[in-house]
């Protein structure tokens, strides 16, 4: 296996690991984390609950197996964004600009995975060489 397949695993694992663990800290405490959302003036805490809970656990785990990376990669970019401006836009406060600013990292990180796919050691490369 090349060193440009192990690396882009490593980064699929270090990003998809971030929504695993976010994910499952909702699943955890879903009327806290629905209290969150409702704080922030979002519409339809639960349903917004649910999107996030599916995007974070569903997404982070697409991206660390590389199962339709390119798009499991695009959806949870979109997501990230989203969770950017509406939980980490008050730029003023200096830990809300590094929040905002990691989601950023990020999201070019996912980006890179949608751009140039899950690499060869994936599932996405395994089925590739399957065909």
């Amino acid at each position: 296996m090349s060193q440009t397949n192990l690396l882009a695993a490593l980064g699929r694992a270090l990003i998809a690991l971030i929504f695993i663990a976010s994910g499952a800290s909702k699943v955890a405490a879903p009327e806290a984390t629905q209290a969150y959302i409702a704080s922030a003036g979002l519409p339809l805490p639960l349903i917004s609950y649910l999107v996030a809970v599916i995007v974070e656990l569903g997404g982070g785990i697409a991206i660390l197996l590389g199962y339709h990376a390119r798009i499991s990669s695009l959806a949870v970019a979109v997501f990230t964004v989203a969770a950017a401006v509406f939980f980490h836009s008050n730029l003023a406060d200096q830990n809300q600009m590094i929040h905002f600013m990691k989601n950023l990292a990020i999201t070019g990180g996912l980006l890179q995975v949608a751009a140039f796919g899950a690499g060869g050691f994936s599932l996405d490369g395994w089925r590739r060489r399957a065909r």
